[in-house]
């Protein structure tokens, strides 16, 4: 099964998630972020691309049911006191669908409408069926301050990931690997997708480029290798990989599974990740953009 129509509705929807995110950046206070509960960062735009790739998903594929697997939950939203941020938050969503052609003339949403969308993702997923599987905002840490971040989406059909889609806003179109601004470029925003055993592409994520096929480094040399590590305090058994290996050059930090996208495309040959003692692993912290992994 090629799941083409699949793979569109995703496409559209992660972009567009991604234009939401891009005009909450450029803005963005600190006032406007919040903490969750479990001490993390959470914005706008992880509540608005969670509703916007909802909304767009169930307009674009009309399922007879819908199972989304995502981030964000409304709790905080549902109450007093939170109506000026939930009024922005329906806002972005609104003036997003209304700059895609497509959905011009669709009937206004409500801030309920918003609400019940990000609720969508409240699925437990499973082994049986059709599930998508969202990351509205991977790094928001790297979002806040300005940095790379990613929405990531995936389908699983009977436990197993068949596509992947993945926006990185800020992500050079052409590798920017090991210097020290990555975002400062002008021609940056990436759409990364894949379909399993289809291969992996890049094209712009605003436009209409033809995609291009990406594939990961053939350099095996190395002392000339790059590696890519997350954008937290540095791991010393990192340090000590590289030096057995062989490997001069210093780690390339960076936020979110941009490092997926960065090391499917050749920009760079290794991905250390070894989890600090104490950090609580989730299924963001690995899905959905690994497939982008396995283009070859």
């Amino acid at each position: 099964m090629s799941y083409e129509k699949e793979l569109a509705a995703a496409k559209k929807a992660v972009s567009l998630a991604a234009r939401l995110s891009q005009g909450v950046q450029k803005t963005l206070f600190q006032s406007e972020v919040w903490t969750k509960s479990d001490r993390t960062p959470v914005t706008a735009a992880d509540f608005g691309s969670q509703a916007l790739v909802s909304i767009v998903l169930e307009r674009e594929l009309q399922p007879a049911t819908f199972s989304l697997v995502a981030e964000e939950e409304t709790g905080e939203l549902r109450k007093q006191g939170s109506e000026v941020f939930l009024e922005g938050i329906t806002k972005l969503v609104k003036d997003t669908l209304a700059s895609e052609e497509s959905y011009a003339d669709s009937p206004p949403l409500s801030t309920e409408d918003v609400l019940n969308a990000i609720d969508c993702g409240k699925s437990e997923g499973g082994c049986s069926g059709y599930h998508w599987v969202l990351d509205p905002i991977d790094g928001t840490r790297g979002f806040v301050r300005g940095e790379q971040y990613a929405v990531g989406l995936a389908l699983l059909v009977e436990g197993k990931v068949v596509l992947g889609v993945m926006a990185c806003p800020n992500l050079p179109l052409a590798s920017a690997v090991g210097e020290t601004d990555m975002s400062s470029k002008e021609n940056v925003g990436c759409l990364f997708f894949a379909t399993a055993g289809l291969g992996a592409y890049v094209q712009p994520v605003e436009g209409h480029s033809l995609p291009q096929k990406v594939r990961v480094s053939s350099n095996e040399n190395l002392e000339e290798a790059k590696f890519l590590e997350s954008y937290h305090k540095p791991i010393p058994i990192h340090s000590s990989i590289a030096e057995k290996l062989g490997i001069t050059a210093l780690p390339v930090r960076m936020d979110s599974q941009a490092k997926y996208a960065a090391v499917s495309r050749g920009d760079a040959e290794i991905y250390l990740r070894f989890t600090l003692c104490g950090h609580r692993e989730t299924i963001w912290d690995h899905a959905p953009g690994f497939i982008i992994t396995t283009g070859k």
